[in-house]
């Protein structure tokens, strides 16, 4: 008997710290995901440096490259792709800046891929990563890591994202729109590896880079252009007409 109460209470002992950890770790979650991205970014960057094919990127090119190809898809990945240009962002910056209430928000999504373009060419002059060569399907120039189109998406749509998430009151559409984004965000990614203007490498290593950026723009320059982010709490309690 003492032997089976000495096995439950450990047994316990160990679910209460699991439930301890697991609660830490959705308390601090932003500061995880920009742990796991960095740890993601450095092992891709010490990868590229080395001038060695990653295995990702094999993968990628055997999979999306020489098999996924073909003519009714490529029109389709060009219009993902292009999703991510400068024309195309300053329209729907255009369009932000139009319908969103006052104009702070608008500048607010400017500065933000800005600023993110900016740290891409940086990083891009520092690691200096030829683009892949003989498979691409259109015409780019500069460098390959990051790749500044999964950046520019992933900060942009990414952005719109957490915009959504904070201060959209009906369930269903913060739901529909985060989704949409978020499909958006990767299907840009998987153009850019598909038209063989980038490795999967860049396209992930652009990913980890722009989330990281985020978690600290959305930490320090949204509360200064939109004021202090509502908690889930309060937005639903204002969906429901009801006082804080």
């Amino acid at each position: 008997m003492d032997r089976m109460g000495s096995g439950q209470e450990g047994a316990e002992r160990t679910h209460g710290t699991a439930k301890r950890l697991a609660a830490l770790l959705v308390e601090n979650r932003v500061l995880v995901l920009v742990l796991v991205c960095l740890a993601v970014f450095m092992l891709l960057l010490a990868e590229v440096l080395e001038g060695e094919l990653m295995r990702i990127d094999a993968l990628a090119r055997w999979l999306i490259v020489e098999h996924l190809r073909a003519d009714w898809l490529t029109p389709l990945m060009e219009a993902f792709s292009a999703l991510a240009t400068p024309l195309v962002i300053v329209a729907m910056l255009l369009v932000i800046a139009a319908f969103a209430p006052g104009k702070r928000p608008g500048w607010c999504c400017a500065l933000n891929v800005g600023l993110v373009a900016l740290l891409n060419l940086g990083i891009k002059a520092l690691v200096q990563r030829p683009r892949p060569e003989g498979i691409n399907l259109v015409v780019e120039h500069g460098f390959s890591f990051p790749s500044g189109h999964s950046m520019a998406a992933c900060a942009f749509f990414g952005l719109l994202v957490w915009l959504v998430w904070h201060y959209e009151d009906d369930r269903r559409r913060r739901m529909l729109f985060s989704a949409v984004f978020s499909l958006i965000i990767l299907m840009i990614g998987i153009s850019r590896i598909y038209l063989g203007v980038h490795y999967a490498s860049d396209v992930i290593g652009g990913f980890c880079a722009s989330l990281i950026w985020l978690a600290f723009y959305t930490r320090i320059a949204v509360p200064l252009f939109l004021g202090p982010t509502p908690t889930r709490r309060k937005v639903e309690r204002s969906a429901r007409g009801e006082r804080p």
